[in-house]
């Protein structure tokens, strides 16, 4: 089993920037990628970012450019820089780690960007 506790949402003004991160505690060794998914209001969860254990990225297009995920794989932790934000960021983000063939996910942090 691998926990993921998720931390540094809240509220910003559109531009503003937050930094998120999550930190996975258990079964953490072999975890293949982690990464950021998120949900906003009457949407369907989506993916943000994920970084795989040799760093490799992948975003989603509407965040390129503004987010960047990283990883230590020392200290078992993912991030988040998200800058420029927009109202339409607004939701709650999810921590995942896959594990084996296994998502994990945390409970999510809320994420509010107002115009």
């Amino acid at each position: 089993q691998v926990q993921l506790v998720e931390s540094g949402g809240g509220l910003v003004q559109a531009g503003g920037s937050l930094r998120l991160s999550c930190a996975a505690s258990g079964s953490t060794f072999s975890i293949n990628a982690m990464g950021w998914y998120r949900q906003g209001p009457g949407k369907q969860r989506e993916l943000v970012a994920t970084v795989t254990a040799r760093s490799s990225t992948n975003y989603a297009d509407s965040v390129k450019g503004r987010f960047t995920i990283s990883r230590d794989n020392v200290r078992n932790t993912v991030s988040l820089q998200m800058n420029s934000l927009k109202p339409e960021d607004t939701a709650v983000y999810y921590c995942s780690a896959e594990r084996g063939g296994v998502h994990y996910w945390g409970k999510g942090t809320l994420v509010t960007v107002s115009s």
